[in-house]
């Protein structure tokens, strides 16, 4: 069961969601009233002018005669415009309006320049006129438009524009009956969401708190289907790798307890490998929890944090798995459970495909490697296990590289023996650390190789791999960089 302090942090993740839902609410009902008052007359306005700018062209047209188009018509009906075309003495020929004396006096005025006061001039060209005017005597306020024709008579179009005042008013109150029942609606569905969202995030907290303890038993059942989903299957494999790891190690402990010779060996051993295990599980598991812990809180707030996190943590997971990986393999060769298998294999055809398959981690490293060796070589040994071998020591070169960044392989025949030396560029291993590399976790420089997920078991692979196969392998230092080499026995074509 969650914890009191753990309880409330789930509150305040509840109260921050509720913050964020509840701002985001305003904010959006601020902006839309501030786009109301402060854009709604312009574009209402807008649409006005654009429509009698279209009637204006269809007259324009239309030219001379006695009735309007059809389509002046019914534009002028849609936008409740009223036209008047006068002759060039301001005789009204044609007009929708039932007074078009009243029309052709007020164009006149505006012609003559009577009624300045009366208007407020919006848009002016050559041969027209854009403007609101204040009707008096109606006591509404006119978009209107007047000039000349191409054929020379005269024209007033005018729509009436006071409704926007009231429309914009009713529509605020509206938005605030809607934004009221938004916010009772935000804050049933914010409960929700804080449930679903923080229940798994818990329970991935209380199982990083198990596996800190190596309590490997501890499963992950939530089904929220999301990177937490993720994540929560991941913790899962890696529980059971962890799990058969140990049930592994407890099964060899017994059988080597069986032998009463061996009995102090095993034991010292045993010891080891759990320090040097509790040791680099301990620092992967610390992230995991750490970061898992700050999903839960909600230190990522964002998407793009989260993600962060969550990669984190599956990366994290990936080095444990690795290194449990590695320690079964080890634990194998040591206690000769995996026998080596000899055959004939050309070792130069090897060579070039591992070469192959880790030219993308090169390339992202920025590492050249060449191996000019092109005729076959032939080698007795387990062509697995020695395929094995030479990934781990150039992979140990890529990531050592530096400098000049330049990997070269080389093949040289002994007496009989085949040598194959990894050489890169970078800085020599300090003389005091080259009878030790070969130890299982020792690291020259652990916080290199904990950068690229190292964990100080793969030359000791390499030797228990060379040594099952009967045959050497070393290390040797150079000004400029490092060669490591091993040998296997030649095979002759018949």
């Amino acid at each position: 069961m969650p914890n009191r302090n753990s309880q409330n942090k789930n509150h305040s993740i509840k109260a921050q969601l509720m913050c964020v839902m509840l701002g985001l609410v305003i904010f959006v009902f601020v902006l839309v009233l501030v786009t109301l008052y402060g854009f709604l007359g312009r574009f209402y306005q807008k649409e006005k002018t654009d429509a009698l700018v279209s009637v204006y062209d269809g007259l324009n047209e239309a030219g001379g005669g006695n009735d309007f188009p059809n389509e002046i018509i019914q534009a002028t009906a849609e936008g409740n415009i009223q036209v008047l075309i006068t002759d060039p003495n301001f005789t009204p020929l044609r007009s929708t309006s039932a007074d078009p004396r009243y029309l052709s006096t007020r164009l006149f005025g505006y012609y003559t320049g009577l009624f300045q006061e009366n208007f407020k001039t919006l848009k002016q060209t050559k041969t027209y006129r854009v403007q609101i005017s204040d009707e008096e005597r109606l006591g509404l306020n006119y978009l209107e438009m007047w000039g000349q024709l191409d054929n020379g008579d005269w024209f007033l179009l005018r729509t009436p524009i006071d409704s926007l005042t009231e429309t914009v008013h009713q529509t605020s109150q509206f938005l605030l009956i809607v934004f009221a029942l938004g916010i009772i609606a935000a804050m049933a569905l914010i409960v929700i969401i804080s449930e679903r969202f923080t229940k798994p995030l818990t329970e991935l907290t209380v199982l990083s708190q198990r596996m800190s303890r190596l309590d490997f038993g501890a499963r992950y059942r939530g089904h929220v289907k999301n990177e937490i989903q993720v994540l929560g299957e991941n913790f899962n494999s890696m529980s059971d790798e962890l799990q058969k790891t140990i049930g592994n190690l407890k099964s060899a402990n017994n059988a080597l307890r069986q032998d009463n010779e061996q009995k102090t060996r095993i034991d010292e051993m045993r010891k080891e490998f759990l320090n040097n295990v509790s040791h680099e599980l301990k620092t992967p598991i610390a992230l995991i929890q750490g970061y898992a812990e700050g999903l839960r809180d909600d230190v990522a707030d964002d998407e793009e944090s989260r993600q962060y996190y969550c990669d984190v943590i599956v990366d994290e997971a990936g080095k444990m798995n690795k290194l449990v990986r590695q320690l079964l393999t080890l634990n194998q060769l040591e206690f000769g459970q995996d026998s080596v298998k000899l055959s004939r294999f050309d070792l130069t055809a090897l060579i070039t495909g591992v070469i192959g398959k880790m030219s993308l981690m090169a390339e992202e490293k920025g590492v050249t490697v060449t191996f000019p060796h092109r005729d076959d070589v032939w080698a007795w040994g387990d062509d697995f296990k020695i395929e094995e071998v030479v990934v781990n020591l150039l992979s140990n070169a890529i990531n050592h590289a530096d400098y000049e960044k330049k990997i070269e392989i080389s093949l040289t025949r002994q007496e009989g023996r085949v040598k194959v030396t990894v050489f890169n560029s970078g800085d020599p291993i300090p003389e005091a650390d080259l009878d030790r590399i070969w130890e299982k976790f020792y690291k020259v420089d652990k916080a290199r190789t904990r950068a690229y997920g190292g964990s100080g078991i793969g030359l000791s692979i390499v030797k228990a791999i060379v040594e099952g196969h009967g045959q050497h392998c070393g290390v040797r230092n150079y000004d400029n960089g490092v060669a490591f080499w091993f040998t296997l026995e030649e095979q002759n074509t018949m």
